[in-house]
């Protein structure tokens, strides 16, 4: 299974596509010779890897509300897609706390308004969507979750989170029957997600880059926070070998999937940005963590991938320090040589496959 003659060729939707995650997808499938259309907001973070990448020429580029269901069916309608990748949300979960009622709007009524869409679409489609790790009711224990695990969430992220995955079920099971539906759908769970790229607030790699090119402290709110650190290339490779998954075996229909580095590679927050010191010069910290008065944020969270392995051949690539190293890199060719930003992502994604290829990984064949 070669992931580039899956996808040469045919007509992909990304929504989201301006965000951190949805900029890179669209970059390595416009790499792999795919007809890339994109549904989302402006960026919402300046600068921003699209812009600053000029993705927008390669692209048919739609700026539309996920919330808007009469133009989302509209545009999925007349884009006619082999392949789509919902990744529009509201992605943060401190800005969940301040407007908890437009994070549930975004990801749960935008993740039915593609589902209703694709209700009316009558050609073969394969379409994996994107919601969260955090999706499950984290009980902070030390081994990983299961797709099959209870759901839930203490914040409105979180919690919109566990809903879209509760709705992604009912309508598959209600409105695309697993053996004769055109569209097969399947749901990806990953975060903590690191890399070039990401200006997004109240994230650790945006907080530090943004600090340090400006020779100021970072205050790290929740330094003893440990995550399944994982670089944004790690879980695309999961959802674009999904897809292709999807297309070859029905039975994959209506499956939830996790995507996350190896199980002995949890690391706190000051472990990387120790490991991201040592990239930078005259880099400062400030542990804030006895002054902070903002909302729960978790402490310990991780993944089971064992299902990804198993059904998928898919695996982790990248080690903790390949992963720091790599996003570390680009920034750093961002703020030397910012017009040559996007040559830098296509040379890391060709880094990627060919790591990936040297493991032996089915994808990257």
């Amino acid at each position: 299974m070669s992931l580039d003659s899956y996808f040469k060729n045919k007509k992909v939707l990304v929504t989201g596509h301006t965000g951190f995650k949805g900029s890179w997808l669209i970059t390595w499938l416009k790499l792999m010779g795919a007809e890339v259309s994109g549904i989302s907001l402006d960026p919402l973070s300046s600068p921003s890897h699209f812009e600053v990448g000029n993705m927008k020429k390669s692209i048919r580029d739609l700026r539309i509300d996920i919330r808007d269901s009469v133009s989302i069916e509209k545009a999925i309608l007349e884009i006619k897609p082999d392949f789509v990748f919902h990744l529009a949300a509201q992605a943060l979960v401190r800005k969940s706390y301040l407007n908890p009622l437009e994070t549930w709007e975004t990801n749960v009524m935008g993740t039915l308004n593609v589902l209703e869409a694709l209700r009316k679409y009558d050609s073969p489609c394969s379409c994996v969507i994107i919601t969260s790790d955090k999706c499950y009711d984290n009980v902070e224990w030390i081994w990983g979750y299961r797709e099959n695990d209870v759901l839930g969430g203490p914040d409105p992220y979180s919690a919109s989170k566990g809903a879209a995955e509760l709705a992604i079920k009912s309508h598959i099971k209600s409105f695309f029957p697993k053996h004769s539906s055109q569209v097969r759908i399947v749901s990806a769970r990953a975060g903590n997600v690191i890399g070039g790229g990401d200006w997004s607030e109240d994230r650790i790699i945006p907080d530090c880059v943004k600090a340090w090119s400006s020779n100021q402290s970072v205050d790290l709110r929740n330094p003893n926070a440990t995550r399944p650190w994982q670089h944004v290339l790690e879980p695309l490779s999961g959802y674009l070998t999904l897809a292709v998954k999807l297309v070859e075996n029905p039975d994959l229909h209506g499956e939830p999937f996790n995507f996350g580095p190896l199980a002995n590679q949890n690391h706190s927050v000051l472990e990387l940005v120790e490991k991201m010191s040592e990239y930078w010069d005259l880099v400062k910290w400030r542990d804030i963590s006895k002054e902070k008065t903002g909302p729960y944020e978790s402490g310990l969270l991780k993944l089971n991938c064992d299902k990804a392995l198993a059904l998928l051949k898919w695996t982790a690539v990248l080690g903790f320090e390949e992963t720091v190293k790599l996003t570390s890199e680009w920034y750093k060719s961002y703020y030397s040589h910012p017009n040559d930003i996007l040559q830098t992502t296509l040379d890391q994604i060709k880094h990627y496959q060919s790591f990936a290829k040297n493991k032996g990984l089915e994808w990257a064949s």
